[in-house]
């Protein structure tokens, strides 16, 4: 890998009017790290509860961190590495909440030849352009050019609650997309599409009956009025309309609300009006395990029950798929079973020997697969080792596919109740994602799981799906 080198401009190397930008979204990670190190722990930054109560009525992030991001920028893009700060003024003119991107805009306004200084208007905007920190920089430039390899530092991971950091990253550059939200008639479900249109993800369609969505609106304390609002009686009702506005090109993707998963599925997958493909649906979970080095996508934990060799192909594939729309190009898929080798008494085994001889032929493209696979072998190189397991794919899987529902609901678990895992997950082979919420789910899990539904729908749009 090619060595990543950070850079200065010396003070004669800069003029008036030169610039530098970067961009960093807000997660709940940046300010709970943000108030370890300051030790500011107001509680209208950390606590939930008493961040309702307040005038901006969520969690908003310290001020010095947009401060701190334009101490970035001078530090290490313009002027860079030599520079010496020595004054900076601020005026926070807006707050910045969970999931806004901050542009952080330093330009130089005049120079000092005398003393090689510089002064900098300093501007922190958000993603609607709107003010959110504004001051002006003074600050020494070197004098002579600085060239060192970037240091690389460590990951931290907050143990208590793992985020989806890269895929909420790689969501901020598609357009949003049209989701019809089904039946939002809780809380959660609103703030999840409140959240996820205010972090520029989707653009929500309501479908479900007016008063009850607006009720649970106002319990949220969320505004919905420049939302679309489809009315309608009932949750079959709410169902059959988002399929209907998919089927006639004005929705791009959908999102379960409070109703059960088969209630809208039923309106999904009816043969004459719904929204099936050549494919077989699946669910595939993407999960940010703080002991894994990478994003573990695992399927199918909700759809199909004991999948045949021809269901999971097209399982295979749609997690392939999802992969490639989050920017993995050559995903490498462990065929899960419970030992390694090929056991005729033992159906998991057979059916991933096939599964792998498929992707040999060409029925399954785009990644790497092996398997049979034990769970130990998939994702520890120290355990392939062991066993003297020679394999692309043993120790380093981005895939995990289970043998059956059972399997794959109870790794899911136990991956969330005892490694602190977070997952998102979308069902994909219909004709658009569809977001299968749980009751469970908070806010910022359903935001995470609309940005998965929008990646993948800007990948089946360029692949002209």
């Amino acid at each position: 890998m090619e060595q990543d080198f950070i850079e200065n401009r010396t003070f004669d190397e800069i003029q008036v009017g030169d610039s530098a930008t970067i961009e960093r979204r807000l997660t709940m990670d940046d300010i709970k790290l943000f108030a370890i190190m300051s030790g500011d722990v107001n509680p209208a930054h950390v606590d939930e509860d008493f961040a309702k109560s307040t005038r901006f009525q969520e969690i908003i992030a310290h001020g010095m961190w947009g401060g701190a991001l334009i101490s970035t920028v001078l530090g290490t893009e313009l002027p860079g590495p030599g520079t010496i700060y020595l004054g900076q003024t601020l005026r926070f003119k807006a707050p910045v909440g969970l999931g806004d991107v901050l542009r952080v805009h330093v330009k130089v306004l005049e120079k000092d030849p005398g003393k090689n200084g510089i002064k900098f208007d300093c501007r922190c905007t958000n993603q609607d352009d709107r003010d959110v920190i504004v001051g002006v920089a003074d600050v020494l430039a070197p004098t002579e050019k600085i060239r060192r390899p970037r240091t690389i530092m460590p990951r931290v991971r907050m143990a208590e609650r793992a985020r989806l950091h890269e895929l909420l990253h790689a969501a901020t550059h598609p357009e949003p997309v049209s989701m019809a939200v089904v039946h939002p008639v809780d809380t959660q479900s609103i703030l999840g599409a409140y959240e996820s249109a205010r972090a520029g993800l989707i653009h929500p369609v309501l479908i479900g009956p007016e008063d009850r969505i607006r009720a649970a609106a106002d319990e949220a304390e969320v505004d919905i009025s420049d939302f679309e609002l489809v009315p309608v009686r009932h949750s079959h009702a709410a169902a059959e309309e988002a399929v209907s506005l998919t089927r006639s090109g004005r929705i791009e993707s959908i999102m379960k609300g409070s109703l059960h998963t088969d209630e809208l599925l039923r309106a999904v997958l009816a043969r004459e009006s719904g929204l099936r493909t050549e494919r077989r649906i699946s669910h595939v979970m993407a999960f940010d395990v703080p002991t894994y080095p990478r994003p573990l996508f695992i399927t199918d934990a909700a759809i199909n029950i004991y999948p045949s060799l021809a269901d999971k192909m097209d399982i295979v594939q749609n997690a392939i798929d999802l992969a490639h729309a989050v920017g993995n190009e050559d995903p490498k898929v462990a065929i899960l079973s419970a030992l390694e080798t090929v056991n005729p008494k033992i159906q998991s085994t057979l059916e991933a020997a096939a599964l792998c001889k498929m992707a040999e032929r060409g029925q399954i493209t785009g990644g790497t697969l092996d398997g049979p696979l034990a769970f130990d072998n998939a994702v520890s190189e120290a355990a392939a080792k062991t066993k003297n397991i020679v394999s692309p794919v043993a120790g380093k899987a981005d895939i995990l596919l289970a043998p059956d529902l059972e399997a794959a609901n109870m790794l899911m678990k136990q991956l969330t109740y005892l490694a602190d895992a977070t997952g998102a997950g979308i069902v994909l082979g219909a004709r658009v994602p569809i977001v299968l919420t749980s009751r469970a789910d908070d806010a910022i899990t359903r935001m995470a799981s609309c940005a998965l539904a929008l990646l993948a729908a800007d990948y089946q749009k360029k692949k002209g799906r």
